[in-house]
């Protein structure tokens, strides 16, 4: 095995375009007469298993669970002034979009700040609304993971913290 391992089996890891998964297995497979390291990767909420060629991995984006200190950037961010540009939905979008799928977590709690909206504040667009759900879902999972609690606590810990920012 040429190939470095940064994680083994049952880390907690952040793949950008899925969010946290844990790594169930490290598997060997024979593909063209070669020989391939991958990580095999459960996402439990998506029911789905990925599998990244440890070669592959850091290009991938694949890392780590965030630092506390990370986490709390990003709660620092949350509570911070939203700064929404003053273009068109669609490329807002775009880059809301890109921001999530970084995987990065101060960049989808930018995201969360900018799209949340208060009960006195007016109403979203159904794409609006979708975008702010997938990018407050993609950063309460790490931080469930990080602060050992449950999805559904953390959700209410970044709601809690965007309403006194409101």
């Amino acid at each position: 095995m040429s190939e470095s391992l940064d994680f083994t089996t049952g880390d907690h890891v952040v793949y950008p375009a899925h969010g946290v998964g844990q790594i169930i297995g490290i598997e060997t497979h024979s593909i063209a007469d070669m020989s391939v390291t991958l990580y095999a990767i459960q996402f439990e909420k998506e029911r789905m298993t990925l599998k990244v060629p440890v070669a592959k991995a850091k290009a991938s984006g694949l890392r780590r669970l965030s630092t506390k200190d990370r986490i709390k950037a990003a709660m620092e961010t949350l509570q911070g002034p939203s700064k929404i540009k003053r273009i068109m939905w669609s490329r807002r979008a775009q880059e809301y979009e890109a921001k999530i799928n970084s995987g990065d977590p101060v960049s989808i709690a930018e995201v969360v700040r900018d799209l949340y909206r208060g009960e006195d504040q007016s109403d979203q667009s159904y794409s609006e609304r979708q975008i702010y759900h997938a990018a407050l879902e993609r950063l309460a999972r790490e931080l469930a993971v990080v602060e050992k609690i449950d999805e559904r606590k953390a959700t209410e810990k970044l709601e809690a913290v965007l309403s006194k920012a409101a």
